[in-house]
Protein backbone atom coordinates (compact mmCIF):
# COMPACT_ATOMS: atom_id res chain seq x y z
CA UNK A 1 0.00 0.00 0.00
CA UNK A 2 1.46 3.89 -1.45
CA UNK A 3 0.44 5.86 1.66
CA UNK A 4 3.41 8.50 0.65
CA UNK A 5 1.72 11.78 0.66
CA UNK A 6 1.25 14.31 -1.86
CA UNK A 7 2.68 17.21 -1.89
CA UNK A 8 2.16 20.64 -3.96
CA UNK A 9 5.72 21.39 -5.05
CA UNK A 10 5.03 25.06 -6.28
CA UNK A 11 3.68 25.89 -2.91
CA UNK A 12 6.67 24.33 -1.43
CA UNK A 13 8.84 26.67 -3.42
CA UNK A 14 6.84 29.74 -2.66
CA UNK A 15 6.67 29.63 1.02
CA UNK A 16 10.73 28.63 0.78
CA UNK A 17 11.51 31.51 -1.50
CA UNK A 18 9.03 34.37 0.42
CA UNK A 19 10.08 33.87 3.90
CA UNK A 20 10.94 37.05 5.08
CA UNK A 21 12.64 38.68 8.71
CA UNK A 22 10.46 41.59 9.72
CA UNK A 23 11.89 43.91 12.57
CA UNK A 24 10.62 45.29 15.57
CA UNK A 25 10.19 48.56 13.60
CA UNK A 26 8.05 46.74 11.42
CA UNK A 27 5.46 45.38 14.03
CA UNK A 28 1.57 46.24 14.77
CA UNK A 29 1.80 46.35 18.15
CA UNK A 30 -1.07 45.88 20.81
CA UNK A 31 -2.50 43.28 18.57
CA UNK A 32 -0.96 40.16 19.96
CA UNK A 33 -0.80 36.70 17.94
CA UNK A 34 -3.25 33.64 18.22
CA UNK A 35 -1.68 30.91 20.45
CA UNK A 36 -2.85 28.42 18.51
CA UNK A 37 -0.93 30.08 15.24
CA UNK A 38 2.74 29.72 18.18
CA UNK A 39 1.40 26.57 18.82
CA UNK A 40 1.46 25.11 15.00
CA UNK A 41 5.12 27.21 14.74
CA UNK A 42 6.19 25.15 17.38
CA UNK A 43 4.88 21.68 16.43
CA UNK A 44 6.28 22.23 12.93
CA UNK A 45 9.58 23.15 14.77
CA UNK A 46 9.17 19.52 16.80
CA UNK A 47 9.23 17.88 13.12
CA UNK A 48 12.86 19.23 12.25
CA UNK A 49 15.64 16.75 11.27
CA UNK A 50 17.24 15.20 14.33
CA UNK A 51 20.08 12.68 14.23
CA UNK A 52 19.83 9.91 16.78
CA UNK A 53 16.45 11.64 17.62
CA UNK A 54 17.92 13.34 20.27
CA UNK A 55 15.24 16.34 19.74
CA UNK A 56 17.74 19.34 21.13
CA UNK A 57 15.53 21.73 20.56
CA UNK A 58 13.66 23.64 23.48
CA UNK A 59 11.81 27.05 23.43
CA UNK A 60 10.73 29.29 26.29
CA UNK A 61 7.68 31.60 25.13
CA UNK A 62 6.98 34.60 26.63
CA UNK A 63 3.90 36.18 25.95
CA UNK A 64 1.69 38.52 27.93
CA UNK A 65 2.78 39.81 31.36
CA UNK A 66 6.09 37.17 30.46
CA UNK A 67 7.25 39.85 27.99
CA UNK A 68 7.87 42.58 30.64
CA UNK A 69 9.56 39.40 32.87
CA UNK A 70 11.90 38.60 29.63
CA UNK A 71 12.66 42.54 29.28
CA UNK A 72 13.60 43.04 32.89
CA UNK A 73 15.35 40.06 33.06
CA UNK A 74 18.30 40.95 30.64
CA UNK A 75 18.28 45.01 30.65
CA UNK A 76 18.74 43.78 34.80
CA UNK A 77 21.34 41.71 33.39
CA UNK A 78 23.25 43.82 31.10
CA UNK A 79 23.58 46.75 33.48
CA UNK A 80 25.07 44.41 35.90
CA UNK A 81 27.05 43.28 33.48
CA UNK A 82 28.21 46.57 31.67
CA UNK A 83 28.75 48.28 35.11
CA UNK A 84 31.15 45.88 35.95
CA UNK A 85 33.51 46.81 32.81
CA UNK A 86 32.71 50.61 33.00
CA UNK A 87 30.86 50.22 29.25
CA UNK A 88 27.24 50.92 30.23
CA UNK A 89 25.15 52.26 27.47
CA UNK A 90 21.66 54.09 28.59
CA UNK A 91 20.40 53.58 25.08
CA UNK A 92 21.17 49.81 25.19
CA UNK A 93 19.64 49.24 28.14
CA UNK A 94 16.84 51.24 27.14
CA UNK A 95 16.57 48.91 23.92
CA UNK A 96 16.68 45.80 26.32
CA UNK A 97 14.08 47.13 28.45
CA UNK A 98 11.59 48.11 25.38
CA UNK A 99 11.71 45.99 22.56
CA UNK A 100 10.56 42.64 23.84
CA UNK A 101 7.49 45.09 24.94
CA UNK A 102 6.64 45.59 21.12
CA UNK A 103 6.22 42.02 19.94
CA UNK A 104 3.76 39.63 20.66
CA UNK A 105 5.23 36.17 21.37
CA UNK A 106 9.19 35.69 22.06
CA UNK A 107 10.35 32.10 21.93
CA UNK A 108 13.75 31.98 23.69
CA UNK A 109 15.94 29.20 21.77
CA UNK A 110 17.50 26.60 23.74
CA UNK A 111 19.89 23.58 22.42
CA UNK A 112 19.90 20.99 24.87
CA UNK A 113 22.75 18.86 24.99
CA UNK A 114 22.78 14.58 25.23
CA UNK A 115 26.14 13.96 25.37
CA UNK A 116 25.54 10.24 26.01
CA UNK A 117 24.42 10.84 22.39
CA UNK A 118 28.15 10.91 21.24
CA UNK A 119 26.85 13.71 18.55
CA UNK A 120 29.38 16.35 17.24
CA UNK A 121 27.79 19.68 18.77
CA UNK A 122 27.58 20.98 15.57
CA UNK A 123 24.64 18.60 14.39
CA UNK A 124 23.01 19.67 17.34
CA UNK A 125 23.32 23.23 16.37
CA UNK A 126 22.50 22.47 13.09
CA UNK A 127 19.00 20.45 14.19
CA UNK A 128 17.31 23.45 15.81
CA UNK A 129 18.40 26.12 13.26
CA UNK A 130 16.31 23.61 11.33
CA UNK A 131 13.27 23.77 13.82
CA UNK A 132 13.74 27.21 13.55
CA UNK A 133 13.70 27.46 9.96
CA UNK A 134 10.45 25.30 10.61
CA UNK A 135 9.01 28.64 12.83
CA UNK A 136 9.90 30.73 10.31
CA UNK A 137 8.48 29.19 7.32
CA UNK A 138 4.89 28.67 9.19
CA UNK A 139 5.12 32.39 10.49
CA UNK A 140 5.54 33.94 7.23
CA UNK A 141 2.66 31.13 5.45
CA UNK A 142 0.28 33.31 8.37
CA UNK A 143 1.88 36.57 7.03
CA UNK A 144 3.35 37.53 10.12
CA UNK A 145 6.22 39.15 10.95
CA UNK A 146 9.20 37.35 12.38
CA UNK A 147 13.00 37.29 12.91
CA UNK A 148 15.89 35.69 14.52
CA UNK A 149 18.05 37.61 16.60
CA UNK A 150 21.33 36.79 18.72
CA UNK A 151 21.24 39.52 20.65
CA UNK A 152 20.74 40.40 24.31
CA UNK A 153 21.90 37.76 26.49
CA UNK A 154 22.22 35.18 24.27
CA UNK A 155 25.92 34.72 24.42
CA UNK A 156 25.96 35.20 28.49
CA UNK A 157 27.03 31.83 29.99
CA UNK A 158 25.20 33.35 33.34
CA UNK A 159 21.73 33.75 31.72
CA UNK A 160 21.47 30.16 30.53
CA UNK A 161 19.53 28.91 34.05
CA UNK A 162 17.26 31.53 33.48
CA UNK A 163 15.88 29.54 30.50
CA UNK A 164 16.29 26.42 31.65
CA UNK A 165 19.87 25.54 30.27
CA UNK A 166 22.54 23.67 31.59
CA UNK A 167 26.27 24.77 31.18
CA UNK A 168 26.58 22.19 28.13
CA UNK A 169 23.69 23.56 26.87
CA UNK A 170 23.72 26.50 24.29
CA UNK A 171 21.51 29.30 24.13
CA UNK A 172 20.80 30.04 20.55
CA UNK A 173 19.06 33.57 20.65
CA UNK A 174 15.39 34.57 20.37
CA UNK A 175 12.54 34.39 17.75
CA UNK A 176 10.15 37.42 17.74
CA UNK A 177 6.63 36.88 16.61
CA UNK A 178 4.11 39.75 15.61
CA UNK A 179 1.60 40.79 13.21
CA UNK A 180 3.11 43.15 10.41
CA UNK A 181 2.35 46.85 10.95
CA UNK A 182 2.19 46.85 6.99
CA UNK A 183 0.51 44.80 3.95
CA UNK A 184 3.68 45.21 2.26
CA UNK A 185 5.80 41.90 2.42
CA UNK A 186 9.41 42.62 2.36
CA UNK A 187 11.21 41.88 -1.13
CA UNK A 188 14.24 39.63 -1.19
CA UNK A 189 17.57 39.50 -2.78
CA UNK A 190 19.59 36.36 -2.99
CA UNK A 191 22.58 36.01 -6.07
CA UNK A 192 22.48 33.33 -8.30
CA UNK A 193 22.74 29.61 -6.94
CA UNK A 194 24.79 28.90 -9.94
CA UNK A 195 27.64 30.92 -8.34
CA UNK A 196 27.30 29.37 -5.18
CA UNK A 197 27.79 25.17 -6.94
CA UNK A 198 30.29 23.06 -7.90
CA UNK A 199 28.97 20.17 -9.92
CA UNK A 200 30.88 16.86 -10.28
CA UNK A 201 29.95 14.32 -12.71
CA UNK A 202 33.13 12.21 -13.59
Amino acid sequence: MNNRPIFNTEEVNKIIRNRRSQFVAQFKEDDPVEDHIILEMLENANWAPTHKLTEPWRFMVFAGEGLQRLADFQSNLYKERSEKTGKFIEATYAKFKENPLKASHIIAIGMKRDLRANLPEMEEIAAVSMAVQNMYLTASAHGLAAYWGTGGPTFWPEAKPFFGLEEADMLMGFFYVAKPASDRWPEGKRKPISEKVTWVRE
